[in-house]
Formats: C-alpha cells, structure tokens, sequence
C-alpha cells in the first residue's frame, strides 16, 4: 500500500517489517493510517509527541499454549491469543475469537480496529482483542467447556474488571462465555465483571445478544435519513453470514420496514423473495446450531444455494455484509453497484477489502465502515460493565435506548469529523480521526508510555 505522506508511509512502513506476513493488520493499519493525512498536517503536536508510532504497536502481546482432553482423552493443544492494544481512555475490551483461521495477524488486526471502535461509544474503554485457533464445531460440550476453562487458566492472569474486560466474538456465545467466567472466579476467588456477554441470571445484561445486529440497523438507519432523506422502509436488503450480528440485524432491519431476502453461511446462502422469516431462521441458526439449508426446507419458496459468495448475486437496496474479514471484494463490490445498491454498512469486521471500498466510493454508494456501524456489540458490552460496577440491572427497553443513542451519536461524530477536514461524506475517514484524535490527545497528556 502506498501513502501520499511521507510521515504516515514511514510508520507503514514500519509496521509490515516488524510483523512480516501479516496480511490483515498491515491492511487495518494502512486504511487508518490513509486518513489521517488531514490530521499530521493540522495537528503538528501530535506527530511531535510520537503517538503515532506508539499507536500501531501494541502495549502487551500475549501468545500461550491451550492443552486440553478430548472425549477420547487424548491430548490436544492449541494456540491462544490476546492482544491488549491500548489503554489510553479505559481498560482494554475485545472480545474472543475461536475459529481456525485465528492467528497473530487477525487477532492484531482486530485489537487495532478495537482502539477506534470503542472510542467512538464515547465509553472509557480501550482496545484489545483474544482468541484461539480452536474450532468449537462438531466438539461436545464437554469438550467445549474443557477447552474454554483451559483457555482461561492461562489467560485470567492478564485480565480484570479495571485491566482487561474480554467478551465474545465468532465461536464465542454466551455458552463459552460462561465456562470461562466460571473457571476465572474458581481461580480468582473474585465474583467481578471481568466478561461482558455473561448470561442473564450472573450478571449479563439485557439487549446485548441483539445489540450488534440492532446497532448496525440503527446506525444504517440515520446513514440513510442523514445523506439521502430516506430510510429501510420499502428497500431490499441482504445480509450475509446468520450468526448473531446477522440474524438481529435481520430483525431490526425488517422491523424498520425492509424487507431482507438473503442471507448465509459458510456452506452457502439462501433466498427468499416474500423476505426472510426471522423466527425459524433463528430456530435453525441460534436453537438448532444446523446448516442455512435447513431453513430453505422449512419455509415454501425459498431457494438454497451451496455457494456463500452467492449470496451477493441478487439485486438489493442495501447490503449488510456480516460474516467475516475481506468477504466482499473487488469483483462482488462491482456485481453490488450494477445491481442497484445505495448503502453498504459492515456488520462484521473490515468484511469490504480497501479495493471493494473504493468502488462504493467511486460510485457514489453510501457506506458505513464496521468500526462505526458494529459497534453496538461493545458498546452495549460497555454499558453491561456499568451495571457491574454499579451493582444494577436495567430493562430491555432502557439498554436499547441507550444503544440507539450512542449509535445515532457515533454516525454524527464521525459525519461532522468527514466534513472538518476536509472529507465530507466519507465516513471512513471520520470514523478513524474522530476516533484517533480522542486516543491521541489522551496519549500525548499521559505522556510517553
């Protein structure tokens, strides 16, 4: 990737030689580092005081192993994972992600994406982000909790309600979030908030298994009020992938009067014209743990396709890409735009490569980057640690107002952060120095660390 400024393109350049190979991150870092050309110009004091430089490295990276028994008491071992990026306005919060794929890079990669989302609730949270490469599907629950308190073994050590608040992530629900919280009070000896994501009856809070899917829906729907006078009424949508964002962004989306006719998995994707049936897709996806095919069974009309990247291919208003990193590439971002989309808003993280981005830009398409749109997860993580410190707990209906409001002030912050400088309706740059310039005056009034 090559930057206009010499400044931001040395410090890219430091980052690809000191983590070789590591795809993702240099792609997160890079895609920041673009916008904020604007902000080293203006702001000489904070080139000055370093905190770029400081910003892209990591404050603590911590790799370990995971050894754990499988039902048929062999030894399996895995790598663990968290990154504790930066804790410049609060301690740091990232969920935890199991999945195969999960290494240095990804878990780098999100930690830094973490920095800049989490600034942008206006909560005191920094950034950090954890994982293993361990796959919880076709495992027992056994075998699953065996794992999860394994895993925390070694990670309760780097963690606590004022240092480090983990959450979930892809391979990480309530289940696994549980198992973990049970092995770190076994060990700590402590009752705290030390995970978000934590079931109702210890301590979790309401809303917040809807609260990323309903966040992007918000945060999509004063997108469209704001730039184009207009709404999800009457628009069709699709959203790939049909874990938790997917499936409560479908809901939302539909409740705010679209009409959602697409959505997926990793074996491939379903369609159906009369819009999806939010009920038995969430039967099958979230009750049933089964593949999306089992839905295209169940309801009459709808077709299943074994294809995910399929799930593109149908004409729609708005796409909600859900599922996972660089889903959407050059070659779906053009199929999207000849299609007829008008908004695009991420759901998972950085889901649109750089090149994909540039093509909804180009074409005067609308879009959300994730670290605006999804940050409803953690926000409404960050409002289930205030519950925590202060001994409460409060209603559906009192969380999800507080999500929508912290999700129509994120899209303002960074809508009027685009237009100070210089990049007016581009989100992608507001969204970063909106968040980079709360991070940056916290680090250069805390001094060199």
């Amino acid at each position: 990737m090559q930057i206009k400024n010499p400044y931001l393109q040395s410090v890219y350049e430091t980052v690809v030689n000191r983590n070789p190979g590591e795809k993702e991150f240099h792609q997160a870092v890079g895609e920041v580092l673009e916008s904020f050309e604007p902000v080293v110009e203006k702001r000489p004091d904070i080139v000055g005081a370093g905190v770029i430089e400081r910003l892209v490295e990591p404050e603590r990276f911590i790799q370990f192993r995971v050894a754990w028994v499988d039902d048929a008491g062999r030894v399996q071992v895995n790598r663990g994972y968290r990154v504790q990026f930066n804790s410049a306005i609060g301690p740091y919060k990232g969920g935890i992600r199991f999945h195969p794929t999960v290494n240095a890079s990804v878990i780098k990669f999100l930690g830094f994406e973490q920095i800049f989302k989490n600034a942008l609730t206006g909560l005191p949270m920094g950034g950090g982000k954890g994982g293993a490469d361990f796959d919880p599907k076709g495992k027992s629950e056994g075998e699953i909790m065996r794992f999860c308190q394994a895993y925390m073994t070694e990670l309760y050590r780097h963690i606590g309600a004022d240092t480090d608040v983990p959450a979930g992530d892809i391979g990480v629900g309530a289940r696994e979030i549980g198992y973990m919280f049970g092995q770190y009070k076994r060990i700590a000896n402590e009752f705290t908030g030390v995970l978000t994501g934590k079931g109702i009856s210890y301590g979790g809070s309401l809303a917040r298994t809807e609260a990323t899917g309903f966040g992007l829906c918000y945060f999509t729907q004063e997108m469209l009020a704001s730039m184009k006078n207009d709404s999800f009424i009457d628009k069709t949508v699709i959203i790939s992938g049909s874990g938790n964002v997917a499936l409560y962004a479908c809901k939302k989306a539909t409740e705010l009067g679209g009409r959602v006719v697409a959505m997926s998995d990793s074996t491939g994707c379903v369609y159906d014209k009369n819009g999806i049936n939010f009920e038995v897709m969430r039967q099958v996806k979230e009750v049933e743990r089964a593949r999306i095919s089992e839905y295209a069974k169940r309801v009459p009309g709808a077709e299943y396709v074994p294809n995910s990247r399929a799930v593109w291919e149908y004409k729609c208003d708005i796409a909600l890409p859900c599922a996972t990193q660089n889903e959407i590439d050059a070659e779906i971002a053009t199929t999207l735009v000849k299609n007829g989309v008008m908004a695009v808003c991420e759901g998972a993280n950085m889901p649109c490569t750089i090149e994909a981005v540039e093509i909804f830009q180009k074409n005067g398409v609308l879009f959300g980057p994730a670290k605006a749109a999804n940050a409803g997860g953690v926000a409404t993580s960050g409002l289930e640690m205030t519950q925590n410190s202060m001994r409460m707990f409060w209603s559906f209906g009192e969380v999800d107002t507080k999500l929508k409001d912290i999700m129509v002030n994120i899209y303002h912050t960074v809508e009027n952060a685009a237009k100070e400088y210089g990049r007016e309706g581009n989100l992608v740059a507001g969204a970063n120095i909106a968040a980079f310039l709360k991070v940056a005056d916290a680090m250069k009034w805390q001094g060199v660390y």
